[in-house]
């Protein structure tokens, strides 16, 4: 079995201005594209876990998300760096397109994403890790016996909000990283 990296994609790869698809709006955040390296140079199995619910709102379609997730290993590859495998859910029950406007199993956080990642990569979740910029990136996570980590500004690293207290915390993909890999 193998190690694996169960990455979130917006706010935690790339920056999040909101229901991002497109491929000339992929902004890496500081130093995520060297932290994915790093864990290629490890020997861990990335997969970048992502909801991605603009899809049931019409903002975006899946070909663009494919696109999209294209891009961002196109970008990857000039740092030397790569994401294994890339899952994703068009679902958000509030959404008005059909047939994505509906309750699943793999929206966050729902399990079924990163199940099917453990399965697809040959993962030992004792092996693997995970990192999110919100807590429903990590609740499916942990509850599959995932080490985690959870991406929140600066000021709260030492100062937390109530719903982020129960989590390890860092500022950045490379500082999780740091935690999770020492």
């Amino acid at each position: 079995m193998n190690r694996g990296a169960l990455i979130d994609r917006d706010g935690t790869i790339n920056v999040d201005e909101g229901y991002v698809a497109k491929p000339d709006e992929l902004e890496f955040k500081p130093g995520a594209a060297e932290a994915i390296l790093s864990l290629n140079q490890r020997g861990y199995k990335v997969a970048v876990i992502t909801n991605q619910g603009g899809v049931a709102y019409g903002y975006h379609t899946e070909a663009d998300v494919e696109r999209f997730h294209a891009e961002m290993s196109r970008q990857l590859a000039s740092y030397g760096a790569r994401v294994d495998r890339f899952y994703y859910c068009p679902h958000n029950i509030k959404g008005t397109i059909k047939p994505y406007n509906v309750e699943c199993e793999c929206r966050k956080p729902g399990d079924a994403m990163y199940r099917q990642a453990i399965s697809d990569l040959d993962l030992d979740p004792a092996l693997c890790i995970a990192v999110g910029d919100k807590p429903t990136d990590l609740l499916p996570a942990i509850a599959l016996g995932v080490s985690s980590v959870l991406l929140v500004p600066r000021e709260h690293i030492d100062d937390p909000t109530p719903e982020e207290k129960q989590f390890q915390r860092a500022e950045t993909l490379g500082s999780a990283l740091d935690q999770l890999l020492a």
